[in-house]
């Protein structure tokens, strides 16, 4: 927090401080005169993200409604016999309806097409592995998921904020990148990664969480962490 002298006149006074509020920047009038504090963040930033997702959100509530009698009864027999997956990894029984619209608009939110008519369930290997691997060469610091065995239409990646690598919780994964069904091998992460959270520094810590994906349906999700350590002397 710091003093500051505004400008005499009101009306640039006003704008001044609007001016200020765009950058996140609070100003105000206290006991000791003017100061300036950073703003806290707003309870509902309303990102681009989230604002897609309310949509997406709206657009298959609209589409329940259309569904025939049998293909809402198809809903119904799925939901009284199926726990879903949610991204935290928790297991949930779901209506008919709620069922319909996880499924839905985890799909929409992955710009991936919608069912009518719900998927089977499908059975996701057991004998999937993923390795996080963070190098850094003191030119560039790459990021990379070595995955293995396996069966799912698409891997879904996300990541938390870069961390310093004492904290050793991490609750908020926001979506980073859809790998294709995987091979065998290893998928580069970096470029959007960095787009992202910017280039780690040395000390810091990368959180990723990953699933499998089939038509909606995910398993257990996986949760990584890899330190960025000095380059090699």
């Amino acid at each position: 927090m710091g003093k500051f002298l505004p400008p005499g006149d009101e009306k640039e006074r006003r704008a001044w401080i609007k001016s200020q509020k765009a950058k996140r920047v609070r100003a105000f009038k206290g006991r000791y005169g003017w100061a300036t504090s950073a703003a806290a963040l707003p309870k509902n930033p309303q990102t681009v993200v989230q604002q897609d997702h309310r949509r997406n959100v709206r657009t298959v509530a609209r589409r329940w409604s259309k569904l025939s009698q049998e293909q809402c009864g198809a809903w119904r027999t799925l939901a009284a016999t199926t726990y879903f997956m949610t991204e935290t990894g928790e297991q949930v029984r779901l209506s008919p309806y709620h069922l319909f619209a996880r499924l839905n608009v985890r799909r929409t939110d992955l710009a991936l097409p919608q069912f009518s008519d719900p998927p089977a369930k499908p059975v996701f290997s057991t004998g999937f592995k993923v390795e996080l691997v963070v190098t850094n060469t003191g030119d560039r610091v790459t990021i990379e998921l070595h995955i293995q065995g396996s069966t799912a239409q698409f891997v879904v990646v996300q990541a938390a904020k870069l961390k310093w690598s004492g904290v050793r919780v991490v609750q908020h994964f926001p979506f980073l990148v859809l790998l294709p069904a995987p091979e065998d091998g290893r998928y580069d992460i970096t470029e959007p990664f960095v787009a992202r959270y910017g280039v780690p520094k040395v000390d810091m810590a990368v959180w990723i969480r990953i699933f499998q994906h089939t038509d909606g349906w995910i398993d257990v999700p996986k949760v990584l962490r890899g330190r960025v350590l000095a380059p090699p002397a």
